[in-house]
């Protein structure tokens, strides 16, 4: 019996004592977001009197209401333990180290592809200074190094030192990479001693993208160029039946997980604000067909799990979610901004 099925809401929902029929839909209604039709509510009722997992007490005038039976409470624990299996052996719950998570995530086709919307637009010539802010693990330092030649430099700034250290052993071979330790909000970098910078997934974590950008501006000579690409999680789709608890997925993603989780659709209002002119703004929208492989980037158990806490999706809303996302064809895609912008004089 899955969570999903009529059958099912109706045992969840006797959970905590008996009800009678209007209450069974209410209480469906509230963690599900909508209610059986009343043949779907009493068939589901007499086929599970019929099973014996739930039986009629007495009660007054038409209220008629209904009780799990020991049978029908066992039912619902297995259930519970099959699912928490089932979601073990697909979703990931620990959270990865964060080397890992960005090497996994630089390994996709995803990211594959927008990063090469990004070296593209980016245009690094040899001979030229090249800044990636929060360059992370040196995922693509020795890509950009390999773009401006031994007569260019590729400058490498992060905020971590465990990423900075790895970094550096990533490069110790490249002598026109540099790595250093510092904060983005404030580049230990003269005026206008960059040609070109660049920020990949970096700014949706910032404490002030307007400070950054800022900074960005104060170091890009006159005529330089800014690469962005930043997410819109606020474009998060997950097909579900139930679009209310997608959205709200989406929205605990949005709210609470990234600090600026639409900065994908604001970079094109603060760059200009920062002394940039906007060239172009290009789209990329990564789109999963595998659940897993969303997992691998989404992180959805436990984003799950946290909008629970947050109180975004109830506790049995977010089994069932998890449940059909997966047993079921899956499809899920979020868009990320990259934005082209050049520094005024």
């Amino acid at each position: 019996m899955r969570t999903n099925d009529a059958q099912m809401l109706v045992l969840c929902a006797l959970t905590d004592g008996p009800l009678h029929g209007y209450a069974i839909n209410a209480a469906i209604e509230q963690v599900s977001g909508h209610r059986l039709g009343p043949g779907s509510l009493y068939g589901a009722l007499a086929r599970l009197e019929a099973k014996q997992l739930v039986k009629p007490l007495e009660g007054k005038g038409r209220q008629r209401p209904v009780c799990l039976t020991p049978a029908g409470r066992e039912l619902l624990e297995q259930e519970a333990h099959s699912m928490a299996r089932l979601s073990g052996r697909v979703f990931e719950s620990a959270v990865p180290d964060e080397i890992s998570y960005l090497d996994r995530l630089a390994a996709t086709d995803t990211a594959r592809s927008y990063k090469s919307v990004m070296l593209h637009a980016l245009d690094a010539r040899p001979g030229q200074t090249v800044l990636d802010l929060g360059c992370g693990p040196g995922t693509d330092l020795s890509t950009l190094a390999k773009a401006v030649s031994p007569s260019g430099r590729v400058i490498g700034i992060d905020s971590s030192q465990k990423m900075v250290e790895q970094a550096r052993r990533r490069t110790e071979g490249l002598s026109a990479v540099e790595v250093q330790l510092g904060d983005i909000h404030t580049l230990p970098l003269e005026d206008g001693s960059i040609d070109r910078a660049r920020t990949e997934r970096v700014l949706q974590h910032a404490a002030d993208p307007a400070r950054a950008l800022a900074e960005a501006r104060r170091v890009l000579r006159p005529g330089g160029r800014l690469v962005m690409g930043e997410p819109d999680w606020d474009s998060l789709t997950i097909d579900y039946p139930d679009i209310e608890v997608s959205r709200a997925y989406t929205r605990h993603v949005t709210d609470k997980v990234v600090r600026n989780g639409v900065i994908g659709r604001q970079l094109a209002r603060l760059a200009p604000d920062a002394g940039f002119a906007v060239l172009a703004v290009v789209p990329v929208t990564s789109v999963f067909r595998d659940v897993q492989a969303a997992d691998q980037v989404l992180g959805l158990q436990r984003n799950t799990e946290r909008a629970v806490s947050a109180g975004y999706l109830s506790a049995l809303a977010s089994q069932r979610w998890l449940d059909d996302l997966a047993t079921g064809p899956f499809f899920a895609a979020v868009t990320l901004y990259v934005v082209v912008a050049e520094a005024t004089s």
